[in-house]
This record gives structure tokens, sequence and C-alpha cells, in this order.
């Protein structure tokens, strides 16, 4: 009578057929994602931040903002031709403002498919408003950009079809009569400051800087910067509306 073989021990360690890497995969891809959300993020702040201290040179004068206008489309010239820089700057940005925009879109598709049944009793959303809102502020600071490249760039919806007049732009651009744009900026201007403030704490925690004694403090930073930012955007156009500059 033949004696059955006890079965083989299955070393520690040893491949399985039913391991796979799927998860593993998914979690590294997941941390890729962030990354590129927060490095694509510094970038766009970074612009905000020179953007904002080119903008407050209108309160100097009408030739010195017009001079600064024209200064930003002769850099680098002539390596590269009259306005390259700022082309090539746009062409960054907006190659920022899409892997921005899809990696946070691929990573709300992830979230949402990783609980795919919706509770009966949803719990109160716990987090600031600036967390619960950042996807509709996202919705629109696009349009805000669309809107501002159609206006302040191109000047196609602007009064003032001169490229060369920067500052009349500004000042026939927030003129009382259209006090419907002035609304429209501080509203997306207000939303930037909320993606703002949770975008850097986000991004801070992505890269590692945050941690349990630094939390508190990296919250204020990342509140100063957005408040600041904000504040100095939103100053230029209230002036021009209220009379303060024209």
């Amino acid at each position: 009578m033949a004696v059955a073989s006890p079965p083989r021990s299955v070393k520690a360690g040893a491949p399985s057929a039913q391991r796979t890497p799927v998860r593993p995969v998914r979690r590294r891809s997941s941390v890729a994602l962030k990354a590129i959300m927060a490095s694509t993020g510094a970038l766009l702040v970074g612009f905000l931040v020179v953007h904002m201290i080119g903008n407050l040179k209108i309160f100097v004068g009408a030739g010195a903002f017009d001079h600064y206008a024209h200064w930003l489309r002769t850099i680098a010239t002539p390596i590269v031709p009259f306005e390259g820089y700022l082309w090539i700057q746009r062409a960054v940005l907006l190659l920022a403002v899409v892997a921005h925009i899809w990696s946070a879109t691929v990573l709300t598709i992830r979230a949402k498919k990783a609980r795919p049944v919706k509770y009966a009793h949803r719990p109160p959303v716990q987090g600031s408003y600036a967390a619960r809102t950042m996807r509709w502020g996202g919705v629109i600071v696009l349009a805000f950009i669309v809107w501002h490249i159609l206006d302040l760039t191109t000047r196609t919806v602007n009064p003032v079809g001169d490229r060369t007049k920067a500052y009349d732009a500004v000042v026939q651009d927030f003129a009382p009569g259209r006090w419907w744009v002035t609304l429209f900026y501080v509203v997306a201007m207000v939303m930037i400051g909320f993606h703002l403030r949770h975008g850097l704490w986000s991004a801070l925690q992505t890269l590692g800087v945050s941690n349990a004694k630094r939390q508190r403090v990296l919250k204020a930073g990342a509140l100063v910067v957005s408040v600041g930012l904000s504040a100095g955007f939103l100053i230029v156009p209230l002036a021009v509306t209220v009379g303060l500059v024209g």
C-alpha cells in the first residue's frame, strides 16, 4: 500500500503564485503623483510671487509700469526673439498646470475607487474649509486663468487693445463701470488663497518637511503666504475700482 508523501514545506520568503505586486506599484505611483503635484505647485507659487511683485509696480506710475511690461518682452534678447522668453514661460506654466490637474484628477479617481460603496450615514468631514473646497476652487482658478489670458495677455476682452499700454489696460479693466470684472477677480483671488493654503500644507507633508513638532509653525506659514499673495493681487484691482489708481 502506497503511503502518501507529506506535503512539501514552503520556505519562508518563497514566492507565491497568488502574490501580486499590484498594490505596492500603485502605492509608489500615488506617491509619484503627489510629488508631481507638490513640485508643479511650488513652481506655480513661485511664479505668483514674482507676478504679484511686478503688478505692484503700478503704484509707481504709468511710465514705470509700462516700462516693466516692455522689459518682460525683451528678456534674453537677442538670444531669443522678442517676447520669446514670455512664450517659453507660458509653455512651462501650461505644462505645470496640466501636470498639476492631471495628477490631482488621477489621485481623486483612485480615492473614489478605493471606497466604491458609499456609507449609509456619512460622518462629518474633518479638516479645513479649504480642504473641502479644493476641487471646486481648482475649477474656479482654471476658469480665471483662461479669462486672465484673454483679458490682460491677448487683450481679447479688454477695452484697451494696444498691447504696449499695460497701465491703461489695467485701469480700464477694473474701472467702476466694469465692477463685475473686479468682483470675479476678487472671488478668484479668494479661492486661490484657499487653494494655496491647503496646497502648501499638503505639499510640505508630501515632501516630508512637516512633522509633529513643526506642524503648527508650517500651518501658520502656509496661511501667511496664501493671505499675503491674495492680498497682493487684490490690492491692484480694488485700488483702481475705488479711484486710488487711474
